[in-house]
């Protein structure tokens, strides 16, 4: 008789990912503050920190640290993909209930982790809780700044108000990591695409320290790169189902005015006058087409959604239920 397979090893209860990149000088200390904060609560814990690429020696440094603790994972990527990326890879190999996500800089305090999570067990109307550097310790102008601008962008354009966009230090149930994917640079706006699957958001005030190891990655330049950002998710949390909308709509406001100038070029003509050199009827024409042609590019958008939802895409909604189901057999 064959030997029944093993039981595979319960899960721990909170999976912390911390995105790397060049940080040598901190992961030390960073293992050992995460350590003391986890060690101080009851729920048991992993970290997973992910090296994007480092070229400073931190990819040797993690694998020392996953030797030396059980609870830590190196996760190393062969590239530099950044930094949404290393958290999806991260967040792929979750295995807990709850989720935490922080810098590898030690600007955010490990300390506060027990906070957050404190927060989802005893909120149960609360499924992501996003720490809010409310005392920033950053010294350059050219950090506070631009952020203080694209909190304030981007809670207005999103719906989704928050104080920090930026702070790295949040905490989630696990469904909500495993309803969300992100690429490109989308990590910037992962309030907002929780807030698409479904999520229920809480800010909590945190500590925040002034770097002391190590060179900022971060500059003024990011703050045009968060606008066209932010134009992708707006769009998506808006316009994903129905492409028409957006593409049909604008097409309708820019053939409307380019109709009323053929219409009244045409009368012109009907009286006598001569239009054929006349800069607003190439003008009237350029906007009957552009118009024509971002109606058809919303059309194909909905075939192209028709085809991605019936082909078993990402669903369209999140739901629970409560109660027990229609045909559920009576309790003895």
């Amino acid at each position: 008789m064959q030997a029944p397979l093993p039981s595979p090893a319960p899960g721990p209860d909170v999976s912390i990912v911390v995105p790397i990149y060049n940080e040598l000088d901190n992961l030390p200390d960073l293992a050992g503050r995460i350590d003391a904060a986890m060690r101080a609560q009851p729920l048991s814990f992993e970290l997973i920190a992910v090296d994007d690429g480092s070229t400073d020696g931190s990819r040797e440094k993690l694998r020392e640290l996953a030797a030396a603790h059980p609870w830590l994972r190196a996760v190393l990527l062969a590239r530099n993909y950044g930094q949404s990326s290393a958290l999806q890879a991260g967040f792929d190999r979750v295995r807990g209930r709850y989720v935490v996500t922080l810098d590898a800089d030690l600007q955010n305090e490990p300390g506060d982790i027990p906070l957050l999570l404190e927060r989802l067990q005893t909120d149960p109307s609360v499924d992501m809780v996003s720490g809010w550097r409310k005392d920033r310790q950053d010294a350059q102008l050219s950090r506070k700044l631009p952020s203080r601008i694209a909190n304030r962008l981007i809670s207005s354009a999103t719906g989704v108000h928050l104080h920090d966009y930026g702070c790295a230090l949040k905490a989630y149930r696990r469904p909500i990591i495993d309803r969300i994917r992100l690429y490109g640079e989308l990590h910037r706006f992962i309030p907002s695409l929780a807030c698409e699957a479904g999520a229920r958001i809480a800010e909590v005030p945190v500590r925040h320290h002034a770097r002391t190891h190590g060179v900022s990655k971060y500059g003024i330049d990011r703050t045009f790169r968060v606008i066209l950002d932010l134009i992708l998710i707006v769009f998506f949390m808006r316009y994903r189902q129905r492409p028409l909308h957006a593409f049909g709509g604008l097409g309708l406001w820019l053939m409307a005015p380019g109709g009323l100038i053929v219409l009244w070029l045409l009368a012109q003509k009907l009286l006598g006058h001569d239009i054929g050199g006349r800069p607003l009827l190439l003008a009237g024409i350029m906007l009957l087409l552009m118009g024509m042609q971002l109606i058809v590019a919303g059309l194909v958008g909905e075939l192209l959604i028709r085809v991605y939802h019936e082909a078993g895409g990402a669903p369209q909604f999140h739901a629970q239920e409560a109660g027990r189901p229609p045909d559920a057999p009576d309790a003895a």
